[in-house]
């Protein structure tokens, strides 16, 4: 992961995929940075609504949320798909062995 005088970018490397995932998704067209900025913000003004800390642990959690917003917004997917696939990793997470890869198998 890249990494400056102050230690990594990111904390985790799901961070960085959302990261490039957004970038690549506007880098095609599908929004832009100024949409983007403007969908996480208001996650960002929503969790701050609903009360929650502003201490910077959640900022990726809030950016995966506001790419979702824009990834069904722009009709890339569907809310329900995206549940789907979220349950379906929780799904293969839970069933996955201790110290092994959780790997996402195919249902179709």
């Amino acid at each position: 992961m890249p990494a400056d005088d102050d230690g990594p970018a990111f904390e985790a490397p799901w961070q960085a995929q959302a990261f490039a995932l957004a970038v690549k998704l506007s880098e095609e067209g599908h929004f832009t940075w100024k949409e983007w900025a403007g969908t996480l913000a208001d996650e960002l003004a929503e969790a701050e609504a609903r009360g929650e800390p502003d201490d910077g642990s959640r900022y990726y959690h809030h950016w995966v949320a506001a790419l979702e917003r824009l990834v069904v917004d722009r009709r890339l997917s569907t809310a329900a798909a995206l549940d789907d696939r979220r349950e379906a990793w929780a799904d293969a997470y839970r069933h996955t062995p201790h110290g092994q890869p959780v790997e996402l198998r195919r249902t179709d």
